[in-house]
């Protein structure tokens, strides 16, 4: 590798072929797409985007690399780079000046691991105020205990807010594992692809706000079971009440809801204590 990595941007090169093809496939890419890129780092991923698409917008928060980024794709009319953090870059205000990069519709990219979760919520939104305008699909590298919470089910360990607030907004689903090995620097952890496909809830909760502060306060101690942790918000006493009329084990702990059961029991709560 000519350029070397940089800790603190939490850079790692994938090198592996494979997994590069079973991003992009995963992303299924057409001549109508217009893609965002987070940290397109060296390019490997990028310029397997650029035939599939219509536009690719790529944001890099390396000095240096957009110098080389530039050097090597700044001729292609398709691609717009631009240098900045992107959790604190404005798009919409600065697309303005590049329209036909504007109203990108899918995410493709190898995250930094550390600030994963932000970039997650950026692109989704929240419980309480999700995108105004929902992407078709987001295909990112990520950490694999980050992977594993978002396609957790109930009852598992990784099972926690992360993985409610996210599936309330998308499906999500693993595309592929991607070992250690994979990249240059090697990582200390494994990682997996997953495929996050926003979409609007059924039967959504009756107050989003609500339901946001209530999985925060159900999760705040996963050993308590939710009667102790939701204290500040209800009686345990009636809290046990509301729990056996909603069918749910009155001694269940937050990992034990589905994310039905945190919209019911959500909706019944709100009645009840506003």
């Amino acid at each position: 590798m000519s350029f070397r990595p940089r800790k603190q941007f939490g850079q790692h090169w994938l090198k592996n072929q494979q997994v590069l093809d079973q991003i992009i496939i995963s992303a299924q890419l057409n001549k109508l797409d217009r893609v965002l890129e987070i940290g397109p780092g060296l390019g490997v991923l990028t310029e397997r985007i650029f035939p599939y698409v219509d536009k690719l917008l790529a944001v890099e928060i390396d000095r240096d690399l957009c110098k080389k980024l530039v050097a090597k794709y700044g001729k292609i009319d398709n691609f717009l780079l631009l240098e900045g953090d992107f959790l604190e870059l404005n798009l919409p205000e600065m697309l303005q000046s590049f329209p036909n990069f504007n109203n990108f519709n899918k995410v493709v990219a190898n995250i930094p691991y550390n600030i994963t979760g932000p970039i997650i919520e950026k692109l989704l939104g929240r419980i309480s105020k999700p995108a105004e305008k929902p992407l078709d699909s987001i295909v990112l590298l990520v950490q694999k205990e980050v992977g594993d919470r978002l396609v957790a089910t109930p009852n598992n360990k990784v099972y926690g807010a992360l993985t409610v607030k996210v599936q309330y907004l998308a499906d999500c689903e693993i595309v592929c594992d991607v070992p250690a090995r994979d990249f240059y620097p090697k990582p200390k952890v494994d990682s997996v692809v997953v495929k996050i496909t926003p979409r609007n809830v059924e039967n959504p909760a009756h107050n989003p706000k609500f339901l946001d502060s209530l999985i925060k306060q159900g999760f705040a101690s996963r050993r308590k079971m939710l009667k102790n942790n939701l204290k500040p918000v209800i009686e345990p006493e009636k809290l046990t009440e509301i729990l056996t009329e909603l069918g749910i084990n009155d001694q269940a702990r937050a990992e034990n809801l589905s994310l039905r059961e945190w919209i019911n029991l959500s909706n019944h709560l709100d009645k009840v204590t506003s």
